[in-house]
């Protein structure tokens, strides 16, 4: 590294201008003043360079001096990436805390990886062999659950020269690879790759599977592709944290990249503090085995919530291209957003839309973008490996309002569109997200693969459920105008199959040891149950006089047996088929009873529809 730097011209908050920084180029990474501050160049005007820091630059004065570290901001790609928690800039917690203590002092730098552990390489080609960018030498046990793919790195091409499988740290070299040139590359197991460069692939191609969260709301109803990307925007408290932090423990994704970017220390601490204690269902190891954490709290220096996105992105794509299915979350992207509004306004740009820059959407597009199902790049004559990024990014809109510039650029890209909404969290209706508002665009694709893995009715299903909710607002409309008495006994069987929907389909308990998660199997039973009822009810109905009262139908046993399904544990096909029975026998039986002889009082006493509707909130 050259021991020539420049100086600083001026200061002003996370934005430094230094002046003659010799070979300063474009997102080089820089270290500023005398306390080796890391920043990144994201600006170059004649003799001088904008600066923005990822650390406090309180103290700094001008003249202080900046050097180039001569590379663009990169991260460390191998084993011990897994269970770890970085910032921002993948800088080690755990690491900086014994050297720092609780607060991150300023100007610590400290490798990602560790540089002492000795992992076993075993290698899975042979000297002589051809091999170009991607292609597998060998393989590390990483964790438990998750082996590591040590792969050529991207660029380099030629044929082994030698390799041997053997006990190596991330540093040793464990491959040569002879270029056509007679250059010869040493390769270790550790990458260096730049966060803001997409990792090369083959090709791109359509999703098709669904990524299953074990949420009823997510995976019935607004389903996301593996390979999809999806946005949470809602309101402050409307629980896009807590949906996000579901998907990241049940999802059946390989790897999870889970991104606190500038939300509150507090949340970030609970999610620090409640992964390492949870197991994974896949394989009753634990969860952190194939997790990576990156927190980039909302007091931490604003300028590292940009870098910390593409931080986890990139690292999403180091193990995409090893073959695996990888889910990020992005929490918040809002407050992303935030940082280079920020930062634009620190460099006098021209503002946009409630000041945000200009390029707010082709950015937010381009991290997006970076998601996808992939055929990962490898020799021509090997097997196609696939792999995939979910990205599920949560925005929060001031007041949950829509129309903002972060939720509706957001909106222009991603594909599934999952709505919180304010009164359905103060009505204690969660995951609050709003069925009416919601879409999902990979809803062919999702009913393809339902059919194949549950049954061939459960798409036919779906779309009888979201009906019957679109109905109901309907019916809820005229009553608010004309009251019950206006609708038909199968209005009022409708409102309680909607009833049944949002209760004991659509809510579900995130902290009750069963109704946490429920299997696609699990959810296709639930949903045949209602609907089930719902049919053999509205078949009653037809049998009797246009103002008989119904009241007692919608209290019958069989109906506490449907609300207590999402908390029973057995979810086997003989539970549901036996419960469809018992709906059939007690609906039948009602029909040739005198239960229906109630008085009309009764009706309002056991459902009264406009208090216990969230809508009518």
């Amino acid at each position: 590294m050259s021991q020539e730097h420049g100086a600083i011209y001026s200061i002003s908050g996370p934005l430094v201008v230094g002046e003659n920084i010799p070979g300063a180029r474009l997102y080089d990474v820089v270290y500023v003043g005398s306390s080796r501050l890391i920043g990144e160049i994201i600006e170059i005007r004649e003799q001088k360079a904008w600066i923005q820091v990822y650390e406090e630059t309180s103290g700094l004065t001008v003249g202080e001096p900046i050097e180039t570290s001569g590379s663009p901001l990169s991260v460390e790609l191998g084993p011990g990436l897994l269970t770890s928690i970085f910032d921002g800039i993948q800088r080690p917690l755990s690491e900086l805390a014994k050297r720092s203590g609780i607060f991150i002092a300023r100007g610590i730098s400290t490798p990602s990886l560790d540089r002492t552990k000795k992992w076993e390489f075993k290698a899975v080609l042979s000297r002589g062999d051809v091999v170009s960018t991607g292609d597998i030498l060998g393989e590390v046990q990483e964790t438990t659950i998750i082996t590591q793919k040590i792969m050529v790195p991207p660029g380099i091409t030629g044929t082994i020269a030698s390799i041997q499988s053997g006990s190596y740290t991330v540093e040793d070299t464990v491959a040569e690879i002879k270029a056509e040139d007679g250059t010869v590359h040493k390769i270790s197991m550790i990458q260096k790759y730049p966060i803001r460069r997409r990792r090369p692939v083959s090709a791109k191609i359509l999703p098709t599977e669904t990524l299953i969260t074990g949420q009823r709301v997510f995976d019935t109803f607004f389903p996301l592709a593996k390979g999809g990307i999806a946005a949470i925007p809602g309101p402050f408290g409307s629980g896009k944290s807590v949906s996000q932090q579901q998907i990241a423990k049940w999802c059946n994704a390989q790897i999870i990249i889970y991104i606190g970017c500038g939300e509150r220390g507090n949340e970030m601490t609970d999610v620090l503090k409640e992964f390492p204690e949870l197991t994974d269902p896949q394989t009753g190891k634990p969860l952190m085995d194939r997790t990576v954490l990156i927190a980039n709290t909302s007091n931490m220096p604003i300028a590292a919530r940009e870098a910390s996105i593409y931080t986890g992105i990139t690292i999403a794509e180091y193990y995409r291209d090893m073959g695996y299915d990888v889910a990020l979350m992005a929490d918040s992207t809002s407050r992303w957003a935030e940082a280079l509004r920020e930062m634009s306004g620190r460099l006098e740009e021209m503002p946009g839309e409630e000041g945000y820059p200009a390029y707010l959407t082709s950015r937010i597009a381009e991290f997006y973008e970076r998601a996808g199902l992939v055929e990962c790049l490898q020799s021509n004559d090997k097997k196609k490996r696939m792999g995939s990024i979910s990205v599920i990014g949560a925005v929060s809109p001031p007041g949950g309002d829509l129309s903002e510039p972060v939720s509706q650029a957001t909106l222009s890209v991603v594909k599934v569109f999952w709505a919180l909404d304010a009164s359905l969290a103060y009505a204690r209706h969660y995951p609050s997200v709003n069925w009416l508002q919601s879409y999902s665009l990979y809803e062919e694709t999702a009913n393809r693969f339902y059919a194949k893995l549950v049954d061939p009715e459960f798409p036919s299903m779906r779309a009888k459920a979201i009906e019957i909710l679109q109905k109901e607002a309907d019916l809820l409309e005229i009553i608010r105008i004309v009251g019950m008495d206006s609708l038909s006994n199968a209005d009022k069987v409708l409102l309680d199959t909607a009833k049944s929907l949002r209760e004991d389909y659509l809510q579900q308990i995130a902290f009750d040891p069963i109704d946490t998660y429920s299997s696609i199997q699990k959810q296709k039973g639930m949903l045949e149950t209602i609907l089930t009822f719902h049919e053999e009810a509205l078949g009653v109905v037809g049998h009797l006089a246009d103002d008989a009262d119904i009241s007692k139908m919608f209290v019958l046993p069989v109906k506490k047996r449907i609300a207590m399904m999402k908390i029973r544990k057995e979810d086997s096909l003989e539970t549901f088929v036996q419960l469809l029975s018992e709906v059939k026998k007690e609906l039948t039986d009602f029909k040739g009873s005198d239960l229906q002889m109630g008085g009309r009082e009764d009706m309002y006493k056991t459902i009264n529809f406009l208090e216990e509707t969230p809508e009518a909130e």
